[in-house]
């Protein structure tokens, strides 16, 4: 089922938040069919970014192969690709190609640095793309150097969720035209992007140059993770006044002693002051005491605790599929809610399938396979 139910889109594999994109589009209910290629890694039933949607093996350096693409382009709404500029277009199935054959399609192109600019063709990874948007210079403890965030803000929060939002946007838009388009998804802007509030403090002159000197990079007393009795941490975010006013009350502190606390020259001072005191607890006995209540402190879950904690269960926030916890499906539908009805692919597991409903005939898949044009 899902919102998406009866979108079908292509998905040329990648990795990275390509499929991270096509994983969140077959999660709400697309059909997403991947290409992948005869040689590549043979999958498994672990990598859940492939969840959902079926795979067809195709040579793509074989014009046989480029030729069945095509007319699966005919009757796809969308196509997700990831490589770098131009790659596509010498294959053969580049946006005009493509949209020649399906007015309709919405293009969707998954790059780090967007298809034109001086640093287009160039390698790159998140760390990248997201150090020329000012984002990986905001992130770290004063003094020290800029902390990598995993690689959230450029492959998949700046990348695939927002190439998913490009193309959801690009075929609302079809159904009105009657017309595709390209969607040009680069990390680097969905990272600048992703960086707007912050950039609307600095130009409010909320937020200064420096690193870990600010209202939420782990500065102030009441926006920071603390350390506990047995090493373990706490996540503390009572930026609000009568939640500050709750968690001092839960620690027996004097309020007091924290008259100036929006004042940064008294953050370090008044973070010494809460670090003590929650040392004075395992973590697990404060988790305890501040649950339920609106102080805003939880505890810091590593990610075989997150799937077991009473919050995230009773939600269904994470599932096991095949042996592996992976995070559930996400937003939730109050009509049309989406559960991934189909495993990661094996390489090429649907290749014969997929051409059969594409209009292929047994012996045109016959005659692609002794051309060594599918897998």
């Amino acid at each position: 089922m899902g919102p998406l139910r009866g979108l079908k889109i292509l998905e040329f594999a990648g990795i990275g938040p390509g499929p991270f994109c096509g994983m969140v589009l077959a999660d709400l209910g697309a059909e997403v069919v991947r290409i992948d290629r005869p040689d590549g890694p043979p999958g498994t039933r672990q990598d859940f970014i492939g969840r959902g949607r079926r795979s067809i093996a195709l040579d793509l350096k074989r014009q046989e192969a480029v030729a069945a693409a095509l007319r699966l382009v005919e009757g796809a709404d969308a196509l997700i690709e990831g490589f770098r500029p131009g790659v596509m277009e010498r294959l053969g199935l580049g946006p005009d190609a493509c949209l020649a054959r399906n007015p309709r399609l919405v293009y969707g192109r998954m790059t780090g640095w967007g298809q034109e600019g001086p640093l287009a063709q160039a390698a790159g990874h998140d760390i990248n793309y997201i150090g020329l948007t000012g984002a990986l210079w905001s992130i770290g403890r004063p003094g020290e150097r800029p902390v990598p965030p995993l690689n959230l803000v450029g492959d998949y929060g700046g990348g695939g969720m927002l190439l998913a939002l490009g193309l959801l946007a690009a075929l609302l838009e079809a159904r009105g035209s009657g017309r595709g388009q390209v969607v040009d998804a680069a990390m680097v802007d969905g990272a600048a992007l992703l960086m707007a509030p912050i950039y609307a403090m600095k130009a409010r002159g909320r937020w200064g140059p420096e690193r870990g000197a600010n209202l939420l990079d782990g500065a102030a007393p009441f926006y920071d993770t603390f350390e506990c009795a047995d090493g373990r941490w706490l996540a503390v975010g009572p930026i609000e006044p009568q939640f500050f006013a709750q968690m001092l009350r839960i620690l027996e502190l004097d309020p007091a002693e924290f008259e100036r606390r929006m004042e940064p020259a008294q953050w370090p001072a008044l973070k010494r002051r809460l670090a003590a005191v929650f040392r004075t607890r395992s973590r697990d006995d404060w988790a305890a005491l501040f649950d339920g209540t609106d102080a805003c402190v939880s505890p810091v879950l590593d990610m075989d605790e997150a799937p077991r904690h009473p919050h995230n269960l009773a939600r269904g926030t994470f599932l096991e599929r095949d042996g592996a916890i992976q995070p559930a499906p996400a937003p939730r539908f109050s009509r049309s809610q989406a559960t991934p009805d189909l495993p990661p692919p094996l390489r090429g597991e649907h290749t014969d399938q997929i051409l059969s409903e594409g209009g292929f005939a047994a012996e045109e898949i016959a005659a692609l396979r002794a051309a060594g044009a599918i897998g």
